[in-house]
């Protein structure tokens, strides 16, 4: 069996490859996510290609993140430990059907640079219609990974697996996060788009502790 620090020190590696795999591809797709993507996404085939391939990576590695940890949640909470695995399944696949919605996108910009100008209103529409669908399926996804992020810094706390600092900071930043970009959609109020970066920063915190300290074996017995 994996030592508590080295188990932990691979879950902060996995945990800093995650948030990569999360703000490269959102900066690769974002030509498709803009109102004009009909004129643009066609010129960024490829990249958009690369990005959905990516944010599928990504969910599972996410997976691979919830299994690596297992072993330090299990001996505390079997059923917290078996949730956040469910959690990151919930994840993967709501990745797999938005990134069915955003190469829909690329195919339909696709058809109106082929030719679409003789049928501008009929692709207009469809455009239209289809990134609604799209932003809807994404900030879905957002709630998803808000929760999963929430439940990971929570048992972090619970179990003192890292400082309680840093798992209070993480928690505090993913409630921040969820109230100022993902519920605005939902709850239809003003979004903060400035404190989006804040689950970065403390995600980034949590996983730089983990990959240096790992979990000390004491904190593993404690259970």
């Amino acid at each position: 069996m994996r030592p508590a620090r080295t188990s932990g020190r691979v879950v902060g590696l996995m945990l800093i490859v995650q948030l990569v795999g999360l703000i490269l591809p959102f900066v690769l797709l974002l030509p498709i996510t803009a109102p004009d993507f009909l004129d643009g996404a066609t010129r960024v085939a490829a990249q958009v290609r690369i990005a959905v391939l990516l944010l599928l990576a990504n969910g599972g590695l996410t997976i691979g993140i919830s299994l690596a940890a297992l072993p330090l949640l299990r001996n505390r909470s079997e059923t917290a430990a078996l949730g956040l695995v469910a959690l990151s399944v919930i994840w993967f696949c709501i990745q797999a059907v938005d990134n069915a919605q955003i190469l829909s996108m690329l195919s339909l910009s696709q058809r109106y640079t082929e030719g679409g100008a003789s049928n501008l209103e009929v692709f207009a529409t469809s455009g239209a219609a289809l990134r609604s669908t799209r932003r809807w399926m994404h900030y879905t996804e957002l709630l998803v990974i808000d929760t999963w992020f929430f439940v990971l810094y929570g048992l972090f706390f619970r179990f003192s697996l890292v400082p309680r600092v840093l798992a209070g900071l993480g928690v505090a930043m993913v409630v921040v996060h969820m109230a100022a970009i993902t519920l605005p959609v939902f709850l239809d109020y003003r979004s903060i788009p400035a404190l989006g970066p804040s689950l970065a920063v403390s995600h980034l915190a949590v996983a730089g502790w983990l990959l240096v300290k790992g979990v000390e074996e004491r904190a593993s017995a404690a259970g």
